[in-house]
């Protein structure tokens, strides 16, 4: 049975589920696993959080499908990813992530 990804809402085929990392389960409150509630994502969509939030803001204010769609760091990426059947790509860490994380 496809998979659909919680973020992008894109439907991931059968025949790419072989792979064990296409679908990645997403904690939705990173470093508090034992207790947090999961998402299944798409790989980009699950590379793209954690490139654009810190664990921090994670859990702190997007530790829900729904605060992570509606979040405006994503908008243009959700919108993007959408269009296409990707199901790997190059993601960078944001410079802001970068500076708290630093």
């Amino acid at each position: 049975m496809p998979t659909t990804c919680a973020l992008c809402r894109r439907i991931i085929p059968d025949e790419t589920i072989a792979d064990p990392q296409v679908v990645q389960e997403h904690h939705l409150r990173p470093e508090e696993r034992a207790e947090s509630p999961t998402a299944m994502l798409c790989r980009p969509c699950h590379k793209q959080i954690h490139a654009v939030f810190t664990n921090a803001e994670l859990r702190e204010d997007y530790d829900t499908i729904t605060a992570l769609r509606t979040a405006d760091r994503l908008q243009d990426y959700v919108n993007w990813i959408r269009s296409t059947e990707k199901l790997d790509i190059r993601v960078s860490t944001s410079n802001r992530v970068r500076k708290r994380l630093g």
